[in-house]
């Protein structure tokens, strides 16, 4: 046997015994479904295929990002030395004393030089920096030019933006929300509550109804507050029992029907509707969460141990499943669950029984 034919047989094997060894580590999802694995692609030696496709989806794994097809085709491939920043529509990389930062469109062609000093961020389409000092952003038009920024005293400890809105959470523990086109301020307030009110962690609803956030330390607690007339009017709260000490996650879902939390050793799910709040027990923190049309996966970390949890539409917990890794990501369509792990893809369906 050749060395070529060896190393595609190695990769194979390998591969094979990743997906095994991901669903033997499962929780069993309850008889209405069942794990269907689709392909796995190894981004080691990767064989690009240029596509003109906008639906490609984004990884980010390790010194590696990159773009792919629902198929399994990489249609873009970059490695980088020091930092990265990416998103469906641009990527860019960067140094810690990055300034006049190029960004390229998924198939690695340049669109443009963001002329600011600071870190890149990018949501689809929407282009931020944040500026040395860590108490300001500002935006970019999709040409790198600058559309306007904010500049605030106290440090940036929380974030979040949609089309129409921008959230900034600070150490202070105020909250400010901007229109994400004009810059110009809609609403600051600070949940409280806490006796240092900081905020960890915040998102805002689409249609800008709805503000949520994870703030303060002793007696930390999760507010879910509507806007009402320009002014803020607390819904729900929820005092923790045992506090964190980082940036946490707390995201609308896409229909805005629910907002989920991490807390320290949990999850917290809101429903708006029925006014319930559910927990799911979790002791590693949630890194990433995604939406298929019949599911939410939740990505956690601790140390090297990563776990997904599925989380069907009514909020209950289907399953889990675990394993080893440096770095992991996932991503969501329709129907499908793309895991990333190291140096590989997978795609899994999850399908009615």
């Amino acid at each position: 046997m050749n060395t070529k034919k060896r190393i595609s047989l190695y990769i194979c094997l390998s591969l094979s015994i990743l997906i095994l060894y991901i669903f033997l580590a499962a929780k069993p999802l309850s008889k209405e479904y069942q794990y269907v694995p689709n392909w796995q692609i190894n981004i080691s030696m990767p064989t690009t295929e240029v596509s003109s496709s906008k639906d490609n989806i984004y990884f980010k794994l390790g010194q590696t990002l990159g773009y792919f097809s629902e198929n399994g085709e990489i249609t873009h491939y970059k490695s980088f030395p020091s930092k990265a920043a990416i998103s469906p529509n641009y990527y860019a990389l960067y140094s810690s004393n990055a300034k006049d930062i190029p960004f390229f469109d998924t198939n690695g062609n340049q669109v443009g030089i963001i002329h600011a000093e600071g870190y890149p961020m990018f949501d689809e389409n929407r282009i931020f920096v944040f500026l040395p000092g860590g108490t300001s952003f500002a935006r970019f038009n999709e040409k790198g030019e600058l559309m306007w920024k904010n500049e605030n005293i106290s440090p940036i400890t929380a974030f979040s933006t949609n089309k129409n809105f921008t959230a900034a959470g600070y150490a202070n523990g105020q909250i400010k929300v901007f229109n994400t086109e004009t810059g110009n301020l809609e609403l600051a307030f600070e949940p409280g509550g806490s006796d240092f009110p900081i905020i960890l962690g915040l998102d805002i609803s689409a249609d800008g109804k709805y503000i949520a956030s994870l703030s303060g330390h002793n007696r930390q607690r999760f507010v879910l507050a509507k806007i009402e007339s320009n002014q803020p009017k607390i819904i729900f709260h929820n005092f923790m029992k045992s506090e964190l000490s980082r940036r946490t996650l707390v995201y609308f879902s896409e229909d805005e029907k629910n907002v989920f939390y991490n807390f320290d050793n949990g999850i917290g799910i809101y429903n708006i509707e029925t006014e319930k709040q559910t927990s799911i027990p979790v002791n590693k923190k949630i890194i990433s969460i995604e939406e298929s049309n019949d599911f939410t996966f939740l990505l956690s970390k601790k140390d090297k141990e990563y776990t997904v949890y599925i989380v069907e539409k009514t909020n209950i917990l289907e399953g889990s499943f675990s394993f080893t890794a440096e770095t992991a990501f996932i991503n969501a369509t329709d129907d499908t669950l793309y895991i990333g792990k190291d140096s590989n893809i997978s795609s899994v369906k999850l399908q009615k029984s």
